[in-house]
């Protein structure tokens, strides 16, 4: 007797839990020869502020950790993503039509962007902070402190690239992620959640919603309690209305780029905000 197939459904990742889109909404996944993968849940507006409360209820306790436990997490997250690197590249050669070396490469890249942003998460600070010269006895020193939440729109190409690109340089600082996955390559963001669900990564601190980026971001450049916007994978959206609405509530927003964002140390220190304490020296 033949195996039926099974076809999947996958959900969303909302507070280190798998709901399903509160519209009860999906839609097909094809791979790059229009072949049905699976379906993924399609995101609503309350889904969106769902994940917005989940990544605010968790964010005194991921920005209250030390660096050092920051660092190890996002260590350990890379070790999780390379024993399931097969699945990865699978799903890269379905979605993307990548060939299994270039999918390969492409899951490695982000493993070493894991390893490289978990570097950083004791040693920002030092670069990016400084003790400030002033006139008179007392001690100046301005250190970075993250922002709060962050709405992330991932890269539509390279899925699981792109997304480590995003995610990574915002957790560094403490900071905690809502982010829309590619539309048209979910699958690595779907698989990422289920990483993400079995490491020490607290629930809240990354939430990954799957749809249309058109309808969600919208909703989150507007939302109060979202502190910050990053605009990656926003190109074909119209991103400047996206800022001018995000502005009507001060949030700092990062422009499209073109292609995968660098690892840099200005996408970690972008979403912090620098907070100066003056402290009296003892006079002896």
């Amino acid at each position: 007797m033949s195996h039926l197939p099974i076809p999947k459904t996958y959900k969303l990742y909302i507070g280190g839990a798998f709901p399903r889109s509160e519209s009860g909404r999906v839609y097909e996944v094809t791979s790059a020869k229009g072949e049905f993968l699976a379906n993924a849940a399609k995101a609503s507006r309350k889904d969106a502020r769902d994940a917005v409360v989940a990544a605010r209820a968790a964010f005194a306790g991921w920005s209250g950790a030390t660096a050092y436990n920051r660092g190890q997490v996002l260590y350990r997250i890379a070790e999780l993503l390379e024993g399931r690197s097969a699945q990865f590249v699978e799903e890269l050669r379905l979605t993307d039509g990548l060939t299994a070396a270039a999918a390969q490469r492409q899951v490695e890249t982000a493993i070493d962007t894991w390893v490289w942003y978990a570097g950083w998460a004791d040693k920002y600070v030092q670069v990016a902070g400084n003790g400030n010269a002033v006139s008179g006895p007392y001690f100046n020193i301005s250190t970075p402190e993250p922002t709060g939440v962050v709405a992330v729109i991932a890269p539509q190409a390279q899925g699981l690239l792109g997304l480590v690109s995003v995610i990574a340089p915002v957790l560094v600082s403490g900071n905690t992620a809502v982010v829309v996955a590619s539309e048209t390559s979910p699958l690595s963001a779907i698989t990422l959640s289920e990483v993400l669900a079995t490491s020490d990564v607290p629930g809240g601190v990354v939430n990954v919603l799957t749809g249309s980026a058109a309808e969600i971001a919208p909703w989150l450049a507007g939302h109060a309690d979202v502190n910050a916007l990053d605009l990656a994978g926003a190109e074909a959206l119209d991103w400047v209305d996206l800022q001018v609405t995000a502005a009507d509530t001060l949030k700092r927003v990062l422009p499209p780029e073109p292609g995968i964002p660098a690892a840099t140390l200005d996408r970690i220190t972008f979403f912090t905000e620098t907070k100066t304490v003056w402290h009296t020296k003892a006079l002896i």
